[in-house]
């Protein structure tokens, strides 16, 4: 069994997330770059079917030059190999162009399965794992909190408000997964020293066959407009305690209309 994870590097969700002052873009030069942290869930998936069912996990990212640092960091967990899209025309890609690449890239793997993170911390649109079924005519099942394979059938829980749904796909098939499905591994040492001898192809726009137009500012079917910083927070308003106090209270509360 092949197995393909898709790994995104973003800025730290803990640390200050700015956009680009000349493209309203993710300032990723400035940022504190790690893995998505539901890729992490994703990567700990793949190892572990890997290990009950043996095969080969391949790490897919499509980023900067930069985004090397992360994948480095997913070989260090266990997979065997990564593969790197990279081209300078890929920058102010929309989810929809982005899908396509990744769709190109995963058709070329030939992969039983393709497992991903639910949504990514920078964007949280929750659609390319649906986006890149849809291109590669295979099922998707989204949302997952467990995932069990057995010959050529995929069959997952999904994670829902009320509880969970039980769906079931043959491969080839996506499966995107949630924070609950595992607890991802910590690199060792020696997977950290191993990462750096393992095989990372990078791919360009012309090995995939796409056009420099169909990505980035030019084939981009959402752009943001405009940007300005959250505002700072205001004082709240503060009803000292007397012989009206409780009148006062009442009264902001129904200006409110929280009653």
């Amino acid at each position: 069994m092949k197995i393909v994870v898709l790994v995104k590097q973003v800025p730290d969700s803990g640390a200050d997330r700015n956009l680009r002052s000349d493209d309203n873009t993710v300032d990723r030069a400035s940022a504190s770059n790690v893995i998505n942290e539901m890729d992490e869930y994703a990567i700990e998936e793949a190892l572990r079917l890997q290990e009950a069912h043996g095969g080969e996990v391949v790490v897919l990212t499509v980023g900067p030059d930069r985004a090397t640092e992360s994948i480095r960091k997913a070989l260090s967990m266990g997979p065997d190999s990564a593969v790197h899209v990279v081209d300078d025309a890929l920058h102010g890609s929309c989810a929809v162009a982005t899908s396509k690449v990744l769709a190109a890239a995963i058709a070329q793997q030939q992969a039983d399965l393709v497992i991903c993170g639910a949504e990514s911390t920078d964007g949280r649109v929750q659609v390319m794992p649906h986006m890149i079924a849809e291109r590669l005519g295979i099922a998707a099942l989204t949302g997952a909190r467990k995932l069990t394979v057995e010959k050529s059938s995929v069959t997952i829980e999904r994670q829902t408000d009320e509880g969970y749904e039980v769906v079931t796909a043959s491969t080839p098939a996506l499966v995107s997964v949630w924070d609950t499905i595992n607890d991802p591994r910590y690199p060792s040492f020696k997977g950290i020293m191993a990462a750096k001898k393992k095989p990372l192809q990078t791919l360009s726009l012309g090995d995939l066959g796409i056009a420099a137009g169909e990505v980035g500012f030019e084939g981009a079917t959402s752009a943001v407009v405009e940007h300005s910083k959250r505002p700072p927070r205001q004082a709240g308003n503060k009803i000292d305690a007397g012989d009206d106090g409780g009148s006062k209270l009442v009264e902001y509360l129904a200006s409110e209309k929280f009653v």
